[in-house]
């Protein structure tokens, strides 16, 4: 520790912070540090969840020290405007961010961020991954430049290590080349902009991948964070598991393929409308050796093929779960740990053979639900579960009450941080989340479905419109206590007339009320009246 930290501390040797979200005081800090931990695609098969099949002993370490929200969604299945989402506070809608390829800047250009609001209050806020969409890294929102690590593209998506993948994109590079593609934009992009193989095993270091490397440059960066006067917010964000499944070999050998379980709902739900399934067009059309793969409403994918995916995903959640042990490592070995707020949550889920699918954009409780995981200084109830309807809109004012900052007036979700303290009370009547189904490959030009949901503690109801035209499309109803798979849509039977009416007005309701900052005429729209 410099001397200059060192005298900072015992002039606050008499200070307290106080902690609104855990009642306790928190001796000798002016300030709590913020490590806010975003990963790719992970959805809430862990051990902390229940799922002793799945080898996270730090993910797990780090939950029994916090607390493990059982049920918590995001807004929308699909990396960019949930990423928009929950670090704006603003839903899509808002934002009207709804596709990969819209950075909200161009939206909302004066929209503040939660590492934006933290910098205007005092904090050092530093980004190293995949925190916000990896296009749209939103430089204006850190105190200091958005670190990249040295070897690796601008984009590190997909990044081989293997002999054979690597000849492989050689291969393709140079006949893209010699057939007059982009040469430019290949050489920038790298691998990123070429995908070889769905999964790889190969026999490297951790460093070999980028979130291993990234996590050494993260390593170092906490050092002279805890160095600093200032208290940081530290965003790093990790791209395993999501596709490709490039993890070293030493996290595939955790695990027996032949024991992975497989998806319980393995089939199509009944009855359910075609926008609500998904095309699976993330793995068919990014990677060679699935390229010829059936759509969910077509056919399966064998059940080797099942298991190698299913490997390559928990190998890629070991991989990353190493990671984040490393990091709570360096928090113990800086001593700060007592001094910092850790979050832990993912964008979305995603699928793994349920609903004879793969890959996330569905309005589905396995797309939806995410995993979330807050551990606080002090916490009064360490190890302890919440139960209640949480949504990632909520962090950003959850953090805002835990760190004593002012809540931005236009957020639009609910600090949960009251939970922190008392998981069993009371919690949201319902959340709200959204999807648009581009392009259904049914129409001959292809159609857009903007499909609109609510969840309570016992239903989810969905309602599907053509976008932009808004015309009504299709309902789903799913009773998630006797069907908590969701594999019968009971919209159609007559016995639900008045549920389904009552859900139509919640979902109505919940809209002025959850989403108040999207102006008359898209509010109009967006109920689909």
């Amino acid at each position: 520790m410099n001397c200059s930290r060192q005298i900072l501390l015992v002039l606050v040797t008499t200070l307290v912070s106080y902690s609104v979200a855990t009642g306790r005081e928190i001796p000798g800090k002016t300030a709590i540090n913020v490590l806010f931990i975003a990963v790719d695609d992970l959805r809430p098969e862990l051990g902390c969840y229940g799922a002793a099949h799945v080898h996270s002993p730090n993910i797990d370490a780090l939950a029994a020290g916090g607390m493990v929200f059982d049920r918590a969604y995001c807004q929308q299945a699909v990396c960019n405007p949930s990423r928009a989402s929950i670090m704006t506070g603003l839903r899509p809608d808002t934002l009207q961010v709804w596709t990969l390829g819209v950075d909200f800047r161009t939206k909302m250009p004066n929209a503040v961020t939660i590492p934006h609001h933290f910098a205007k209050h005092g904090y050092r806020t530093v980004n190293i991954g995949k925190v916000f969409h990896n296009i749209f890294p939103d430089e204006v929102s850190w105190t200091d430049p958005v670190m990249y690590v040295d070897g690796f593209p601008f984009d590190p998506d997909a990044v081989y290590a293997g002999e054979q993948e690597l000849a492989w994109l050689e291969n393709r590079k140079a006949e893209l080349i010699a057939a007059g593609k982009d040469k430019q934009r290949i050489d920038k992009f790298g691998q990123w902009y070429l995908k070889a193989s769905a999964t790889e095993s190969a026999d490297v270091p951790d460093n070999a991948n980028y979130d291993g490397a990234q996590t050494d440059v993260a390593i170092e960066k906490l050092a002279e964070l805890a160095a600093d006067e200032k208290p940081f917010f530290f965003g790093i964000g990790y791209y395993r598991p999501h596709l490709p499944f490039n993890a070293p070999k030493k996290y595939w050998e955790l695990y027996d393929r032949d024991a992975i379980p497989l998806a319980t709902n393995p089939g199509l739900t009944k009855d359910a409308p075609l926008m609500a399934i998904n095309t699976m067009r993330e793995l068919r059309g990014g990677y060679y050796d699935f390229a010829n793969s059936l759509r969910p409403d077509e056919g399966s994918l064998d059940e080797a093929r099942q298991r190698l995916l299913k490997h390559g995903y928990l190998a890629s959640v070991s991989y990353v779960d190493a990671q984040i042990g490393r990091l709570m490592k360096q928090l113990e070995d800086l001593g700060i740990a007592d001094s910092t707020i850790v979050v832990l949550w993912s964008d979305h889920g995603w699928k793994l053979g349920e609903h004879n699918s793969w890959c996330k954009m569905t309005n589905y409780e396995i797309d939806a639900r995410v995993p979330l995981i807050v551990r606080a200084p002090g916490m009064a109830k360490a190890g302890s579960r919440c139960n209640a309807l949480v949504e990632l809109v909520d962090v950003f004012p959850a953090l805002c009450e835990m760190t004593n900052q002012p809540v931005p007036e236009n957020l639009e979700g609910t600090s949960f941080a009251p939970l922190l303290a008392d998981p069993d009370r009371d919690g949201k009547a319902a959340v709200f989340h959204q999807f648009l189904r581009e392009g259904i490959w049914t129409a001959p030009n292809g159609i857009e479905y903007m499909g609109h949901a609510i969840r309570t503690d016992q239903h989810r109801y969905v309602r599907w419109v053509t976008w932009p035209e808004k015309k009504s499309a299709a309902e789903e109803l799913y009773d998630l206590t006797e069907d908590p798979s969701e594999m019968i849509n009971v919209a159609s039977r007559e016995e639900n007339a008045a549920l389904l009416a009552e859900l139509r007005e919640r979902l109505d309701r919940g809209y002025r009320s959850a989403f108040p900052n999207v102006d008359e005429n898209q509010r109009e729209s967006s109920n689909h009246e």
